[in-house]
């Protein structure tokens, strides 16, 4: 098949895009920039997913779209909400009134699992309203789609804003580790290669109008986690919690909710928190320290 990823540059996108390609699909990238990621194999088309009639060129002959592109960083969404309704909201019904026209196959939408909290501020709501509109969508107009509520992504090419990002880099050259949350959270991480191998299983049939789960196995305690990453630094570190700086973000635990629709899919053989962590560290903090720790 012939698939569209929007946001194809960025962290999940990138690694969708590759994963499709491994699949020996066609793969189109539409985003607002050409990342280093980007294979020889797969289209680049430049362009804004406010740009309606770009878009519309980039949709000619496929099958299937992967929105994945949004404004997804917490505290950008809490400073702009305005951008954050324009991306989130107004770029999604964008997506899905060019579908209905070019009649797209389906519609993989990237949602969150925290559109049922109480926290997450206004990319919290801004998801729950794309959701909304999906299948809206779907019951007014046929488009089939599926709605992937990811929970915490982590490992290569994240950005600054992924959470667990924050808490190697924030160790470096300092002589703290700093979690800017409750010390009582709980995550479940999931590495962003199963989840990009996970978007490609669910193009299934079976996945058809479903919204799906994509999660760890395991909850962790944040506590272990910067445990986790203290060790793998070769000064000593101390731990700690900033809670005032984390407003709109999931200060409580974020599994205190109770999920309204969605399925669990877990893939069976994930990659081990702990072996993606190093991964990470490895790849943010420097070769050299690491192999330093190891010898």
């Amino acid at each position: 098949m012939k698939c569209l990823v929007t946001g194809g540059s960025g962290f999940l996108g990138s690694h969708v895009a590759d994963e499709l390609l491994k699949a020996g699909h066609k793969v189109v990238i539409y985003d607002l920039k050409k990342s280093n990621w980007i294979k020889k194999k797969h289209k680049f088309i430049k362009g804004d997913i406010l740009d309606k009639k770009k878009l519309n060129n980039a949709l000619k002959s496929i099958d299937v779209i992967y929105h994945l592109a949004a404004l997804a960083d917490l505290d950008l969404s809490l400073k702009n909400p305005i951008k954050t309704v324009n991306y989130n909201i107004l770029g999604t019904v964008n997506i899905l009134d060019l579908a209905k026209i070019k009649k797209i196959k389906r519609i993989i939408f990237a949602s969150s699992i925290y559109v049922n909290s109480e926290q997450g501020s206004f990319y919290r709501v801004s998801k729950k309203a794309a959701e909304e509109y999906v299948e809206e969508y779907s019951k007014k107009f046929g488009i089939n789609y599926t709605i992937l509520r990811f929970g915490s992504l982590y490992g290569a090419r994240s950005d600054k804003s992924n959470g667990l990002r924050k808490i190697i880099e924030s160790g470096i050259d300092k002589k703290y580790i700093t979690y800017f949350g409750n010390p009582r959270s709980v995550r479940k991480y999931i590495n962003v290669i199963d989840a990009a191998k996970s978007c490609v299983k669910i193009l299934s049939s079976n996945y058809k109008n479903k919204y799906l789960i994509l999660n760890g196995k395991k909850s962790f305690p944040i506590k272990s986690v910067l445990k986790m990453v203290q060790r793998m630094y070769l000064e000593k570190k101390e731990i700690r919690f900033n809670i005032k700086k984390a407003v709109g973000h999931y200060i409580n635990n974020p599994f205190t909710y109770k999920f309204r629709k969605g399925k669990n899919f877990v893939m069976k053989n994930q990659i081990n928190f702990e072996k993606g962590v190093k991964g990470l560290f490895k790849e943010l903090v420097g070769e050299t320290r690491w192999l330093l720790q190891l010898w």
